[in-house]
């Protein structure tokens, strides 16, 4: 049995300015009924990662850090650079700061802060990741609930292994970032990264709020981004799709020659005429939809390349 870690909350936050006072009380309360009941190390603190926000939530962060500068901590980024990124730019700055544990969730509450206990517990227990799950979907739309069970089932086709109804809500051992942190990618996809690390894992179920203030931040937009990224970045069966396109689309090709030139010698060419355009269309569409697979490719190869860094670090608190 392990004893009390010193855990760090790290929560990524774009535009939270009107969640974060909210979130802000919630984990102070948390943290000190884990620290009372000794389950954490009095020493443990949060971390906001303020991801290139338009609004005041950096001035909230700055103004909960002159509160309680022992609890709460702050990491600017100079550029908006994206939820994984940011969430990635908050567990390695824990890491350097020597935590045993963090716990990473959304600024919006919509990951319910009293499951931490049962994460802690399945970590003192001797699991290295604990991934929050969903038990039900009751608060998502019909169109949303549909769309997540179909990008988890693509995933799993595509041998893509992630955690069905998680999101980013989980606690990380030490050792489970330290090995995070030799993935150099830029295209970072932390649901499918953290399930390839290995390690003793743990599942704690729990129900889904909604936000307690501002709007999602994931629009259906950002969501079919999201989806595509996950897909580029983990599996390469697309590309082979294009393979068994091709060759369908051969065999389409000589079965259409042969009902041609039937067509001809049987005096009703101007029949073909619609199957020739029907062929041509199809083929068409096959090539521009191999063309687009290849590219996302292609571009994810080009921004590796460039070896860019993840994100740029303005400020710490």
């Amino acid at each position: 049995m392990r004893c009390e870690p010193t855990l760090a909350f790290v929560i990524p936050c774009f535009n939270e300015e009107a969640a974060l006072h909210m979130t802000a009380d919630v984990l102070k309360k948390k943290m000190i009924q884990l620290e009372n009941s000794q389950a954490v190390a009095r020493d443990s603190f949060v971390i906001f990662v303020d991801d290139g926000s338009h609004d005041k939530t950096w001035d909230v962060i700055t103004s909960l850090h002159e509160k309680d500068p022992s609890l709460f901590r702050g990491v600017k980024l100079a550029h908006n650079r994206g939820h994984q990124n940011a969430l990635f730019a908050g567990l390695m700055h824990a890491l350097s700061m020597n935590v045993d544990a963090v716990v990473s969730m959304d600024a919006d509450l919509q990951d319910d802060p009293n499951a931490v206990d049962d994460m802690v517990q399945e970590y003192l227990r001797g699991a290295e990741i604990v991934y929050g799950v969903r038990d039900n979907r009751e608060t998502d739309t019909a169109f949303k609930r549909g769309t997540a069970h179909a990008f988890y089932s693509l995933m799993k086709w595509l041998g893509t292994e992630t955690v069905p109804d998680h999101a980013d809500y989980r606690l990380m051992s030490r050792a489970a970032l330290q090995a995070l942190s030799q993935y150099k990618e830029s295209n970072l996809f932390l649901r499918g990264l953290v399930p390839s690390l290995g390690f003793k894992t743990a599942k704690v179920y729990y129900k889904r709020g909604t936000r307690v203030a501002g709007e999602s931040k994931y629009p259906l937009k950002k969501m079919v981004s999201f989806a595509i990224e996950g897909v580029t970045s983990f599996s390469t069966k697309p590309l082979t799709m294009i393979t068994g396109l091709g060759l369908f689309s051969v065999f389409v090709g000589i079965v259409m020659l042969i009902y041609t030139l039937v067509s001809v010698f049987s005096g009703h060419a101007v029949a073909g005429w619609g199957s020739m355009m029907c062929s041509l269309w199809i083929l068409g569409g096959f090539i521009l939809l191999a063309l687009g697979i290849i590219g996302e490719y292609i571009a994810k190869i080009y921004l590796e390349v460039k070896a860019r860094p993840r994100y740029i670090v303005e400020t710490t608190l």
